[in-house]
């Protein structure tokens, strides 16, 4: 019985967790190029170079978070639901 109230309580922990990180930081680093919007070269002395932009983030660096883009997207059929 109190294994899965504690079981429980993390969870509903983790998740307010997540909720408030996703509403206090809507974009995180993305995955491909963590967070530096382009790929790193090397040239033949070994030196870095800039690369190619990241496909993924266009760029920049970032991404939407999961439960942001979740959010939105509920938000918008709420909205387009009670006009």
């Amino acid at each position: 019985m109190t294994l899965s109230v504690l079981a429980t309580a993390l969870l509903l922990a983790l998740t307010v967790r997540y909720v408030v990180k996703c509403w206090l930081k809507p974009f995180g680093d993305c995955r491909k190029c963590d967070g530096m919007g382009h790929a790193l070269r090397f040239d033949r002395k070994g030196k870095p170079k800039r690369g190619k932009d990241c496909r993924h983030c266009d760029g920049y660096g970032i991404r939407v978070r999961a439960g942001r883009r979740l959010h939105s997207r509920a938000q918008r059929i709420h909205r387009d639901g009670t006009r």
